[in-house]
Protein backbone atom coordinates (compact mmCIF):
# COMPACT_ATOMS: atom_id res chain seq x y z
CA UNK A 1 0.00 0.00 0.00
CA UNK A 2 1.42 3.56 -1.00
CA UNK A 3 1.87 5.83 1.82
CA UNK A 4 0.68 9.43 2.07
CA UNK A 5 0.64 12.52 3.87
CA UNK A 6 -3.61 11.92 4.90
CA UNK A 7 -4.12 7.76 5.47
CA UNK A 8 -7.44 8.35 6.01
CA UNK A 9 -8.03 9.38 2.53
CA UNK A 10 -5.81 6.22 1.18
CA UNK A 11 -8.36 4.18 3.49
CA UNK A 12 -11.03 5.58 1.69
CA UNK A 13 -10.14 4.85 -1.73
CA UNK A 14 -9.43 2.06 -1.28
CA UNK A 15 -12.60 1.12 0.54
CA UNK A 16 -14.86 2.58 -1.92
CA UNK A 17 -12.69 0.38 -4.46
CA UNK A 18 -13.88 -2.76 -2.30
CA UNK A 19 -17.29 -1.57 -2.02
CA UNK A 20 -17.45 -1.09 -6.08
CA UNK A 21 -15.85 -4.23 -6.56
CA UNK A 22 -18.74 -6.31 -3.72
CA UNK A 23 -21.26 -4.90 -5.60
CA UNK A 24 -21.01 -6.70 -8.60
CA UNK A 25 -22.27 -9.32 -6.82
CA UNK A 26 -24.05 -8.31 -4.34
CA UNK A 27 -26.62 -5.88 -6.40
CA UNK A 28 -27.70 -2.34 -5.36
CA UNK A 29 -26.65 -3.06 -1.48
CA UNK A 30 -24.33 0.10 -1.34
CA UNK A 31 -25.35 1.45 1.99
CA UNK A 32 -25.73 -1.74 4.29
CA UNK A 33 -22.35 -3.52 2.33
CA UNK A 34 -20.79 0.13 3.61
CA UNK A 35 -21.82 -0.72 6.82
CA UNK A 36 -20.50 -3.82 6.70
CA UNK A 37 -16.94 -2.67 5.75
CA UNK A 38 -17.48 -0.20 8.64
CA UNK A 39 -17.88 -2.69 10.99
CA UNK A 40 -14.18 -4.97 9.58
CA UNK A 41 -12.44 -1.82 9.49
CA UNK A 42 -13.25 -1.11 13.10
CA UNK A 43 -11.64 -4.49 13.99
CA UNK A 44 -15.57 -5.80 14.77
CA UNK A 45 -17.58 -8.80 14.00
CA UNK A 46 -21.65 -8.30 11.41
CA UNK A 47 -24.70 -10.70 12.32
CA UNK A 48 -26.31 -10.71 8.70
CA UNK A 49 -29.58 -10.82 9.60
CA UNK A 50 -32.20 -11.43 6.79
CA UNK A 51 -34.91 -13.51 5.07
CA UNK A 52 -32.76 -16.43 2.69
CA UNK A 53 -32.00 -15.53 -0.67
CA UNK A 54 -30.95 -12.32 -0.27
CA UNK A 55 -27.22 -12.53 -0.70
CA UNK A 56 -25.61 -12.59 2.77
CA UNK A 57 -23.47 -15.90 1.89
CA UNK A 58 -22.58 -14.25 -1.06
CA UNK A 59 -21.53 -10.81 0.67
CA UNK A 60 -19.45 -12.31 3.15
CA UNK A 61 -18.14 -14.45 0.25
CA UNK A 62 -17.17 -11.66 -1.83
CA UNK A 63 -15.66 -9.15 0.97
CA UNK A 64 -12.64 -12.05 1.67
CA UNK A 65 -12.22 -12.24 -1.92
CA UNK A 66 -11.73 -8.29 -2.28
CA UNK A 67 -9.84 -7.92 1.25
CA UNK A 68 -7.47 -11.10 -0.08
CA UNK A 69 -8.71 -12.86 3.39
CA UNK A 70 -8.43 -16.47 3.64
CA UNK A 71 -12.20 -17.72 3.57
CA UNK A 72 -13.91 -19.99 5.51
CA UNK A 73 -17.37 -21.35 6.34
CA UNK A 74 -19.11 -23.21 9.04
CA UNK A 75 -22.63 -24.93 8.47
CA UNK A 76 -24.21 -24.32 11.90
CA UNK A 77 -26.60 -27.55 12.82
CA UNK A 78 -28.24 -28.59 16.11
CA UNK A 79 -25.34 -31.43 16.38
CA UNK A 80 -22.21 -29.50 15.78
CA UNK A 81 -19.55 -29.92 18.10
CA UNK A 82 -17.02 -27.16 19.66
CA UNK A 83 -13.91 -29.56 18.22
CA UNK A 84 -15.88 -28.80 14.68
CA UNK A 85 -15.12 -25.27 14.71
CA UNK A 86 -11.90 -25.11 17.30
CA UNK A 87 -10.34 -28.38 15.75
CA UNK A 88 -9.48 -31.24 18.01
CA UNK A 89 -6.67 -33.81 18.42
CA UNK A 90 -6.26 -36.39 16.28
CA UNK A 91 -3.65 -38.98 16.96
CA UNK A 92 -0.66 -40.06 14.36
CA UNK A 93 -0.34 -43.58 14.05
CA UNK A 94 3.21 -43.31 12.59
CA UNK A 95 4.48 -40.88 15.07
CA UNK A 96 2.81 -42.08 17.75
CA UNK A 97 1.34 -38.55 18.89
CA UNK A 98 -1.64 -36.34 18.92
CA UNK A 99 -1.56 -33.73 16.76
CA UNK A 100 -3.82 -30.47 16.48
CA UNK A 101 -5.98 -30.17 13.81
CA UNK A 102 -7.20 -26.69 13.03
CA UNK A 103 -11.14 -25.86 12.25
CA UNK A 104 -12.53 -23.44 10.26
CA UNK A 105 -12.27 -20.79 12.76
CA UNK A 106 -8.28 -20.43 11.69
CA UNK A 107 -9.36 -18.00 8.79
CA UNK A 108 -9.13 -14.57 7.68
CA UNK A 109 -13.11 -14.42 7.29
CA UNK A 110 -15.08 -17.17 8.73
CA UNK A 111 -19.18 -17.21 7.37
CA UNK A 112 -20.68 -18.75 10.39
CA UNK A 113 -24.10 -19.25 8.08
CA UNK A 114 -27.40 -19.78 10.12
CA UNK A 115 -25.43 -19.33 13.65
CA UNK A 116 -28.62 -19.35 15.78
CA UNK A 117 -29.31 -23.65 14.41
CA UNK A 118 -26.44 -24.33 16.97
CA UNK A 119 -26.55 -25.71 20.51
CA UNK A 120 -25.29 -22.90 23.26
CA UNK A 121 -22.07 -25.00 23.83
CA UNK A 122 -21.00 -24.67 20.23
CA UNK A 123 -21.94 -20.83 20.29
CA UNK A 124 -19.68 -20.28 23.48
CA UNK A 125 -16.81 -21.55 21.67
CA UNK A 126 -17.33 -19.13 18.81
CA UNK A 127 -18.20 -16.36 21.84
CA UNK A 128 -14.25 -17.07 22.87
CA UNK A 129 -13.02 -16.83 19.45
CA UNK A 130 -15.07 -13.47 18.69
CA UNK A 131 -14.09 -11.66 22.01
CA UNK A 132 -10.35 -12.64 22.83
CA UNK A 133 -9.30 -13.68 19.00
CA UNK A 134 -7.89 -17.45 20.09
CA UNK A 135 -9.29 -20.75 20.96
CA UNK A 136 -8.88 -23.12 23.89
CA UNK A 137 -8.55 -26.93 23.11
CA UNK A 138 -8.18 -29.53 25.83
CA UNK A 139 -6.77 -26.86 28.14
CA UNK A 140 -4.35 -25.04 25.35
CA UNK A 141 -4.53 -22.30 23.53
CA UNK A 142 -4.02 -21.24 20.36
CA UNK A 143 -4.13 -17.81 18.61
CA UNK A 144 -5.61 -16.81 15.81
CA UNK A 145 -5.04 -15.68 12.68
CA UNK A 146 -5.09 -11.73 12.57
CA UNK A 147 -6.92 -9.99 11.01
CA UNK A 148 -10.06 -12.04 12.26
CA UNK A 149 -13.95 -11.47 11.52
CA UNK A 150 -17.27 -13.35 11.51
CA UNK A 151 -19.69 -12.76 9.48
CA UNK A 152 -22.86 -14.86 11.05
CA UNK A 153 -26.10 -15.19 8.61
CA UNK A 154 -29.26 -15.43 10.85
CA UNK A 155 -33.00 -16.25 9.91
CA UNK A 156 -35.28 -13.80 11.53
CA UNK A 157 -38.63 -15.87 10.44
CA UNK A 158 -37.62 -19.45 10.82
CA UNK A 159 -37.86 -20.74 15.01
CA UNK A 160 -38.54 -24.11 14.77
CA UNK A 161 -35.05 -26.10 15.70
CA UNK A 162 -33.23 -22.91 16.65
CA UNK A 163 -31.56 -21.74 19.48
CA UNK A 164 -32.08 -17.83 20.27
CA UNK A 165 -28.58 -15.99 20.60
CA UNK A 166 -28.23 -14.85 24.00
CA UNK A 167 -27.62 -11.06 24.82
CA UNK A 168 -24.12 -11.67 25.85
CA UNK A 169 -23.33 -12.99 21.94
CA UNK A 170 -25.07 -10.67 20.11
CA UNK A 171 -23.41 -7.78 22.70
CA UNK A 172 -19.98 -8.89 20.67
CA UNK A 173 -21.32 -8.51 16.85
CA UNK A 174 -20.45 -4.79 16.37
CA UNK A 175 -22.86 -4.60 14.04
CA UNK A 176 -26.36 -6.37 13.00
CA UNK A 177 -27.60 -5.67 9.07
CA UNK A 178 -30.03 -6.52 6.82
CA UNK A 179 -29.85 -6.18 3.34
CA UNK A 180 -33.95 -6.46 2.64
CA UNK A 181 -35.57 -7.40 -0.81
CA UNK A 182 -34.22 -5.85 -4.34
CA UNK A 183 -36.32 -3.21 -6.11
CA UNK A 184 -37.63 -5.05 -9.41
CA UNK A 185 -34.86 -3.09 -11.52
CA UNK A 186 -32.05 -3.83 -9.43
CA UNK A 187 -33.61 -8.00 -9.57
CA UNK A 188 -33.62 -7.87 -12.80
CA UNK A 189 -29.85 -6.81 -13.37
CA UNK A 190 -29.19 -9.62 -10.98
CA UNK A 191 -30.42 -11.89 -13.70
CA UNK A 192 -28.83 -9.96 -16.12
CA UNK A 193 -25.50 -10.50 -14.84
CA UNK A 194 -26.11 -13.96 -14.27
CA UNK A 195 -26.70 -14.83 -17.48
CA UNK A 196 -23.99 -12.64 -18.92
CA UNK A 197 -21.11 -14.32 -17.03
CA UNK A 198 -22.33 -18.03 -17.79
CA UNK A 199 -21.24 -19.19 -15.02
CA UNK A 200 -22.57 -19.95 -11.21
CA UNK A 201 -19.69 -18.58 -9.16
CA UNK A 202 -18.25 -15.25 -9.50
CA UNK A 203 -14.49 -14.20 -8.43
CA UNK A 204 -13.75 -11.28 -7.64
CA UNK A 205 -10.47 -9.66 -8.27
CA UNK A 206 -8.32 -8.79 -4.42
CA UNK A 207 -8.12 -4.86 -3.77
CA UNK A 208 -5.70 -5.41 -0.85
CA UNK A 209 -4.33 -8.40 1.21
CA UNK A 210 -4.43 -9.01 4.89
CA UNK A 211 -1.50 -7.16 5.70
CA UNK A 212 -3.32 -4.08 3.56
CA UNK A 213 -6.02 -4.80 5.85
CA UNK A 214 -4.33 -4.40 9.00
CA UNK A 215 -2.71 -1.25 7.50
CA UNK A 216 -6.31 -0.09 6.85
CA UNK A 217 -7.49 -0.61 10.28
CA UNK A 218 -4.08 0.92 12.10
CA UNK A 219 -5.02 4.01 9.92
CA UNK A 220 -8.34 4.00 11.09
CA UNK A 221 -7.75 3.71 14.61
CA UNK A 222 -5.66 6.72 14.22
CA UNK A 223 -8.24 9.14 13.42
CA UNK A 224 -9.21 11.39 16.32
CA UNK A 225 -12.96 11.67 17.93
CA UNK A 226 -13.97 14.82 19.08
CA UNK A 227 -14.76 14.69 22.90
CA UNK A 228 -18.16 16.02 21.79
CA UNK A 229 -18.86 13.18 19.65
CA UNK A 230 -17.89 10.82 22.15
CA UNK A 231 -20.82 12.31 24.48
CA UNK A 232 -23.47 12.07 22.24
CA UNK A 233 -22.59 8.26 21.83
CA UNK A 234 -22.55 7.99 25.42
CA UNK A 235 -26.23 9.80 25.91
CA UNK A 236 -26.96 7.61 23.04
CA UNK A 237 -26.62 4.54 24.81
CA UNK A 238 -27.91 5.75 28.00
CA UNK A 239 -30.89 6.81 26.59
CA UNK A 240 -31.90 3.02 25.71
CA UNK A 241 -31.24 2.00 29.18
CA UNK A 242 -33.87 4.49 30.94
CA UNK A 243 -36.32 3.95 27.77
CA UNK A 244 -39.89 3.47 29.55
CA UNK A 245 -40.20 0.34 27.19
CA UNK A 246 -36.65 -1.40 27.96
CA UNK A 247 -35.81 -4.22 29.91
CA UNK A 248 -32.31 -4.05 29.08
CA UNK A 249 -30.39 -1.31 27.29
CA UNK A 250 -27.50 -1.00 25.21
CA UNK A 251 -24.05 -1.19 27.77
CA UNK A 252 -21.05 0.21 28.03
CA UNK A 253 -19.65 -1.85 24.64
CA UNK A 254 -22.69 -0.10 22.92
CA UNK A 255 -21.54 2.97 22.81
CA UNK A 256 -17.90 2.09 22.44
CA UNK A 257 -19.10 -0.02 19.32
CA UNK A 258 -21.20 3.12 17.98
CA UNK A 259 -18.04 5.65 18.17
CA UNK A 260 -15.51 2.90 16.08
CA UNK A 261 -18.21 2.08 13.65
CA UNK A 262 -19.15 6.06 12.94
CA UNK A 263 -15.37 6.25 13.17
CA UNK A 264 -14.70 3.87 10.38
CA UNK A 265 -17.77 4.75 8.62
CA UNK A 266 -16.54 8.40 8.50
CA UNK A 267 -13.22 7.16 7.00
CA UNK A 268 -15.18 4.99 4.31
CA UNK A 269 -17.13 8.03 3.48
CA UNK A 270 -13.93 10.36 2.69
CA UNK A 271 -13.43 12.29 6.23
CA UNK A 272 -11.11 12.19 8.78
CA UNK A 273 -13.01 13.34 11.19
CA UNK A 274 -16.49 11.82 13.03
CA UNK A 275 -20.08 14.02 12.57
CA UNK A 276 -22.77 13.45 14.21
CA UNK A 277 -24.55 12.47 10.87
CA UNK A 278 -21.96 8.91 11.11
CA UNK A 279 -23.59 8.57 14.52
CA UNK A 280 -26.88 8.40 13.28
CA UNK A 281 -26.18 7.18 10.63
CA UNK A 282 -24.66 3.81 12.06
CA UNK A 283 -27.25 4.10 15.16
CA UNK A 284 -29.13 1.22 13.89
CA UNK A 285 -26.66 -1.33 12.83
CA UNK A 286 -25.27 -0.93 16.43
CA UNK A 287 -28.32 -0.19 18.88
CA UNK A 288 -31.24 -2.36 17.69
CA UNK A 289 -29.60 -6.12 18.21
CA UNK A 290 -28.88 -4.37 22.24
CA UNK A 291 -32.14 -3.47 23.45
CA UNK A 292 -34.53 -6.20 24.60
CA UNK A 293 -37.77 -4.58 25.37
CA UNK A 294 -40.16 -5.34 28.28
CA UNK A 295 -41.75 -9.22 27.78
CA UNK A 296 -45.15 -7.47 27.76
CA UNK A 297 -44.72 -5.42 24.70
CA UNK A 298 -43.34 -7.90 22.61
CA UNK A 299 -46.85 -8.49 20.83
CA UNK A 300 -46.88 -4.83 20.67
CA UNK A 301 -45.01 -2.80 17.47
CA UNK A 302 -42.26 -1.82 20.44
CA UNK A 303 -38.62 -3.57 19.25
CA UNK A 304 -35.14 -1.92 19.51
CA UNK A 305 -35.70 -0.54 16.18
CA UNK A 306 -38.57 1.80 17.25
CA UNK A 307 -36.76 2.41 20.56
CA UNK A 308 -33.49 3.42 18.91
CA UNK A 309 -35.64 5.69 16.34
CA UNK A 310 -37.66 7.49 19.44
CA UNK A 311 -33.56 7.69 21.47
CA UNK A 312 -32.08 9.57 18.26
CA UNK A 313 -35.21 11.76 17.82
CA UNK A 314 -34.93 12.68 22.02
CA UNK A 315 -31.33 12.58 23.01
CA UNK A 316 -30.54 16.81 20.87
CA UNK A 317 -27.56 16.65 18.75
CA UNK A 318 -24.15 18.63 19.61
CA UNK A 319 -24.08 20.90 17.11
CA UNK A 320 -28.09 21.49 17.62
CA UNK A 321 -27.41 21.55 21.33
CA UNK A 322 -24.64 24.27 21.09
CA UNK A 323 -27.02 26.57 19.08
CA UNK A 324 -29.59 26.53 20.94
CA UNK A 325 -26.96 27.65 24.23
CA UNK A 326 -26.18 30.26 21.87
CA UNK A 327 -29.57 31.41 21.50
CA UNK A 328 -30.56 31.56 25.04
CA UNK A 329 -27.42 33.47 25.68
Amino acid sequence: MPTTDHPAAEVSTLAQEVLTRVEQAVVGKREPLTLVLSAVLAGGHVLLEDFPGLGKTLAARSFAQTLGLDFSRAQFTPDLLPADLTGAYVFDQRRGEFDFRRGPLFTGLLLADEINRTPPKTQSALLEAMQERQVTVEGQTYPLPQPFHVLATANPIEYEGTYPLPEAQLDRFLLRVSFGYPSAAEELDVLRRRVARQAEEQRLDPVTDAAGLQRMQQAVEGVPVEDEIARYCVELAAATRGHRAVQVGASPRGSLALLLVARAYAVVNGRDYVTPEDVKAVAHAVLDHRVAVRPELWMSDVDGSSVVAAVLQEVPVPGARQAAGSTAR
